[in-house]
């Protein structure tokens, strides 16, 4: 079952500031430089949409950008952004259920894997995988796994966000899978940032080859 934020969609951002401040947006924001023009783009459980403006203002014009969520009340008010020139899709439903025609350039998936149990992640890393382009970028920011985890707060923060959106979102998860495992496979790392304390970790992975994850054993996290 997909988590459904419709009920926390217009507060969102503001609960995120609130929390983190200026630390998620500018997480993802740190990577968006690396995106080429006339790019294609898809980007899996963009939320409000804040993300299509900010690389907008980069490239004005010349992008292809496939937008999938599976919030109504996200994707409502991610058509209000200002896009200017470049062409944007909005597709409705799980991203197990988008099948593309084309594959992408760009694959951005922010705070995305942290909703979803191991089983479910290999299944979706798998799927989202096979949409993008030999050398093409993955832009991935997420909290940390807790490899990473050195300090209590960020323990305690993170068991507080999962109850939290547990019962509002039905959000099934209640701990980070380890990430490293499966890009590991298949991709070069480009950059990494961290922020908030080194809770938040921002990625970039060149996809060398195709790697089909189907019936490879999980040892992830």
């Amino acid at each position: 079952m997909s988590p459904d934020f419709n009920s926390v969609a217009k507060p969102y951002d503001y609960i995120s500031r609130l929390v983190f401040g200026n630390a998620l947006v500018e997480s993802q924001v740190s990577l968006l430089n690396h995106i080429p023009g006339n790019s294609v783009i898809l980007i899996v459980g963009g939320g409000t949409g804040w993300i299509l403006e900010e690389i907008c203002k980069i490239h004005s014009t010349g992008l292809k950008i496939v937008y999938v969520e599976v919030s109504s009340n996200m994707i409502a008010m991610a058509r209000k952004r200002n896009i200017k020139q470049n062409s944007v899709s909005f597709i409705h439903k799980p991203v197990e259920e988008y099948n593309p025609n084309e594959l992408f350039d760009i694959i951005i998936t922010p705070f995305f894997f942290d909703l979803f149990v191991k089983k479910i992640v290999k299944k979706l890393f798998s799927h989202i995988d096979k949409s993008l382009k030999p050398q093409g970028l993955w832009l991935y920011t997420d909290f940390i796994p807790p490899k990473y985890q050195t300090k209590l707060w960020q323990k305690i923060l993170l068991k507080s966000m999962y109850l939290f959106f547990g019962v509002l979102s039905q959000v099934e998860a209640s701990s980070l899978v380890d990430m490293d495992y499966y890009f590991d496979k298949g991709y070069n790392l480009v950059t990494e940032n961290w922020f908030y304390g080194k809770f938040i970790r921002s990625n970039i992975y060149k996809k060398q080859e195709s790697k089909d994850l189907k019936n490879q054993p999980d040892c992830a996290e």
